[in-house]
C-alpha cells in the first residue's frame, strides 16, 4: 500500500475571513498559522503548501493579555552598529496594527521557503472591510 501525497494541481485553495475584534492576539495568530499551513485539511503534507488564504479584519482591535500592551517590545535592526530600534506593542498597535499580527503569525510558521510562501497568503486589514469580496471568503470563527 502506498501513501497518498497531494499533487500541486490537486490542492484546492479556499479563502477565510477572521474577525480579530476583541480576540486574544496569540489565539488568532495560532489559528491563522494552522489554516495557512493547511493542518485543518486531511490532505496536509509538511513538504507542500496545502494551506488556504486568510483575511484578518479589525486588526486594530486585537487584545493583548496581562501587561503585554505596555511591556512587550518589538525590535528591528538596520545592520549597522547602534542601528537597533525598539517599539512598544501599544505604539505599534496604534500606528501599524497589521504588523503586530503579521509578526505573531510569522513566528508560528516554518522558517524556510514554504513558510515565506505561506505568509504571502495572509492579508491583514486594520478596519472591518477588505477588498477580497470577489474570492467569496467564508467566515471562520475562533
Amino acid at each position: 500500500m502506498k501513501t497518498w501525497t497531494p499533487k500541486k494541481g490537486e490542492v484546492e485553495k479556499k479563502w477565510f475571513v477572521i474577525d480579530a475584534k476583541d480576540k486574544v492576539l496569540g489565539r488568532v495568530a495560532a489559528e491563522t498559522a494552522r489554516i495557512l499551513r493547511g493542518k485543518h485539511k486531511p490532505t496536509f503534507a509538511p513538504h507542500m503548501d496545502t494551506g488556504d488564504f486568510v483575511i484578518i479584519v479589525n486588526a486594530a482591535q486585537v487584545r493583548l493579555t496581562g501587561k503585554k500592551l505596555s511591556q512587550k517590545t518589538y525590535y528591528t535592526h538596520s545592520g549597522y552598529p547602534g542601528g537597533i530600534k525598539a517599539t512598544k506593542a501599544e505604539k505599534m498597535l496604534k500606528e501599524k496594527p497589521d504588523r503586530v499580527l503579521r509578526h505573531a503569525v510569522r513566528g508560528m510558521l516554518p522558517k524556510n521557503t514554504i513558510g515565506r510562501a505561506q505568509l504571502t497568503k495572509l492579508k491583514i486589514y486594520a478596519e472591518g472591510t477588505h477588498p477580497h469580496i470577489a474570492q467569496q471568503p467564508e467566515t471562520y470563527e475562533i
